[in-house]
């Protein structure tokens, strides 16, 4: 049998493989598309990730909002069914599965190879002992949890990202190890279907990467629902099934029950299987080396998504495709730039962050401005209570012939993730301030918080000397 030639071949189909090679089909290449499996097309963001993740905690705010009634007079009987719950997830799966499977993706004119993916060649990767040649060759097979590697962990029932949604039984106390975006964000949902949750977290805060301004806020809220987080702490052994070492930062030890543990302390890549070598792909260090084309040491073979071991996110999959897509089609060639990039952490509430953070400002010697507000006065905070939302914007120096331009921020507050679009767009657009502060709000919908810290930050810059002129001004002009 002959080689199989396509224009672009794209091994995995997730986000980042599916943004590709649905793209390229469209545009009317020959596109393969290679999954090991039919169940896997879809990704970890459909099968392990951001889709059932997302569903339960749908699931679970739902049960946090119906405890709150009870303030109003409302009494709540029964407790959840963690079998309703994994069915939803299934449910909301299964709709987006009809249009995410190999049936449907040949429909579209996608050609689909089920099975293992290896390299053979510098343009050949081989599937069942079947090759396939291509002039392009795009790497999308994502990432995996991290292992965790304690003395005592083989005896114990653990649940990483990859199995937790199918869970059948709801335990009575779960060990959380790792307070990064999944581990909390399960950490609170499985507290709100009524299990004790104990999170065990290597350093001073949950959610490194984000601001400790706004982590403090969240952390405190996940505090007062009666979730129990342990930083600077780091389990040391598992003494038998149910029972964990604790140590602490001061060198207690501290023992630990639980029925169940969820381990979420990080991702990796999985390459071995693909034997790079026989392309003349380089890795370092467990990653594939690329530059800021995202093109590896073979000229003609890239990465897409997780597998780039930078940003591991659905939206960052789909960014780093545009980029492929452009670069295959335009002379103008793109590179790779996090400075506009977003995330966020869907907990209740939930933090939002975009943009430049303060020490990426400071590395880059950028001009800025600090600007903070409180929602502790905000109509809306108040009517809804979450007058603990905080936010932080990053604005250039600007003056009257320079506008400030909106740089990066961060956000925590219910629905933090949509109010704070606006300022995505401004600070990817080089949209200004005075954007911003034009702008008409319906009261009182919870994203005029934009605007009350642009209005907040123009008022402070109204001198003594300024509100003189202002003043002068106004007698002679009525």
């Amino acid at each position: 049998m002959g080689i199989e030639k396509y224009d672009i071949i794209v091994i995995g189909a997730g986000s980042a493989g599916l943004s590709v090679g649905l793209t390229m089909n469209t545009l009317g290449f020959k596109v393969l598309m290679i999954a090991k499996t039919d169940h896997q097309i879809g990704g970890e963001c459909l099968n392990d990730g951001c889709v059932p993740s997302k569903a339960l905690i749908h699931v679970a705010k739902i049960i946090r909002q119906a405890k709150k009634a009870e303030a109003f007079g409302m009494h709540l009987n029964g407790k959840p069914d963690l079998k309703k719950a994994t069915d939803y997830i299934t449910q909301r799966q299964e709709i987006i599965r009809k249009h995410e499977n190999a049936a449907e993706l040949r429909e579209q004119g996608v050609s689909i190879a089920l099975g293992e993916a290896k390299f053979t060649g510098k343009k050949e990767v081989t599937v069942n002992n079947i090759k396939y040649k291509a002039k392009n060759i795009v790497i999308a097979t994502g990432s995996k949890p991290r292992i965790l590697d304690l003395p005592g962990i083989k005896n114990v029932k653990y649940y990483t990202n990859n199995n937790v949604f199918s869970i059948e039984n709801l335990p009575v106390n779960i060990l959380f190890i790792g307070g990064g975006p999944i581990g909390i964000e399960l950490a609170q949902a499985f507290n709100s279907l009524g299990t004790k949750v104990t999170v065990v977290q290597h350093g001073n805060t949950i959610l490194e990467h984000d601001d400790l301004q706004v982590t403090s806020v969240l952390l405190q809220q996940l505090q007062q629902e009666g979730i129990e987080i342990m930083l600077n702490a780091e389990v040391e052994r598992f003494t038998s099934a149910e029972t964990a070492n604790i140590k602490l930062k001061d060198g207690v030890i501290r023992n630990i029950n639980f029925d169940a543990v969820f381990v979420g302390i990080g991702r990796e890549l999985p390459l071995d299987s693909l034997h790079l070598q026989n392309a003349g792909i380089n890795i370092k260090e467990g990653k594939i080396l690329s530059n800021k084309y995202l093109q590896t040491t073979n000229k003609n073979v890239y990465v897409c998504g997780d597998v780039v071991g930078d940003l591991m996110f659905s939206h960052a999959a789909e960014f780093h495709a545009r980029i492929l897509v452009n670069n295959f089609l335009s002379p103008f060639k793109k590179k790779l730039n996090n400075d506009h990039m977003s995330w966020v952490t869907f907990t209740d509430p939930e933090i939002a962050t975009f943009g430049l953070n303060e020490k990426q400002l400071q590395q880059k010697k950028i001009a800025y401005e600090k600007l903070e507000h409180s929602f502790n006065a905000d109509d809306r905070a108040i009517t809804d209570q979450y007058q603990f939302g905080r936010m932080i914007l990053y604005i250039s120096k600007g003056n009257f012939l320079k506008k400030e331009k909106i740089l990066g921020g961060t956000m925590v507050a219910p629905n933090a993730g949509e109010m704070i679009q606006e300022l995505i767009l401004a600070n990817i657009s080089g949209l200004s301030t005075q954007e911003i502060f034009d702008k008409i709000y319906p009261y009182p919908v919870a994203s005029r918080v934009n605007q009350q810290l642009i209005v907040k930050h123009k008022q402070k810059m109204i001198s003594p000397r300024l509100k003189k002129l202002i003043q002068i001004a106004y007698k002679i002009f009525n």
